[in-house]
């Protein structure tokens, strides 16, 4: 029966708190690593998530109308969504440019029509940047942990193999039982490790797409922003 109680005494909460102060501590930082990724996920998550749903009802209001005083209006409401606020950047450096016009008394036909929609053109890029910045913010945090994960892990077990055979040196015999037990506490820093590692490169990954689909959705709306911003000033 002394075999059978040894190896249920193994669990894996056992070989995390007898192992060494070394390997506590990588144990340790890859659980916090861990957290902390998981909690990123779930909050990028519902961020997208929420400006994705924000989005499609800004492009059905901005589809259906194209005016883009009735479009202001009716989207503030829609702020988790990066095409909004491209939108207000945009529609805002529009009306101060038909308000100087209007000031002065310029024709909308006036010969500096291509400066004043390059200044448009600036307020959207700068508008798209801005909302580009906010998505990728923690996305970084996760690439991190994907990559150094396995690495953390891989110290904790290799300290902990050193451990477990500078161990046997005092043994007078050196058995697979004795180095067993040693070597196990020593490979659960690598399985926590990868256990890190995985879900954060899957999140990474999903959301560095999830990105891209929003900058080139921004690119194709500030395009057509400013086609119609074009036609206004030409009529």
């Amino acid at each position: 029966m002394e075999p059978l109680e040894t190896l249920q005494d193994h669990s894996i909460l056992s070989m995390v708190t007898g192992s060494g102060p070394v390997v506590q501590a990588v144990l340790i930082t890859l659980i916090i690593l861990s957290v902390w990724s998981w909690a990123i996920t779930i909050q990028k998550f519902l961020q997208f998530r929420k400006a994705r749903s924000d989005s499609n009802e800004f492009s059905s209001i901005f589809w259906e109308t194209r005016n883009f005083a009735r479009v202001d209006d009716s989207s503030r409401r829609l702020e988790a969504s990066p095409l909004t606020k491209v939108f207000a950047s945009g529609y805002r450096e529009l009306s101060h440019i038909i308000q100087d016009r209007q000031s002065q008394g310029a024709p909308k036909a006036a010969g500096n029509l291509d400066l004043e929609l390059a200044t448009v053109e600036h307020a959207l890029k700068r508008a798209e940047q801005a909302e580009t910045g906010k998505l990728e913010r923690g996305i970084t945090f996760l690439a991190s942990v994907a990559s150094a994960a396995p690495f953390i892990g891989l110290f904790g077990t290799v300290w902990g193999i050193m451990n477990a055979f500078h161990g046997l040196s005092t043994l007078k015999s050196t058995t697979l039982q004795a180095v067993a037990p040693g070597i196990s506490e020593a490979l659960v820093a690598t399985a926590i490790g990868l256990a890190a590692a995985i879900p954060a490169a899957v999140a990474y990954n999903y959301f560095v797409v999830a990105v891209k689909g929003f900058r080139q959705s921004m690119d194709a709306f500030s395009e057509e922003f400013l086609d119609i911003a074009r036609q206004h000033f030409s009529r």
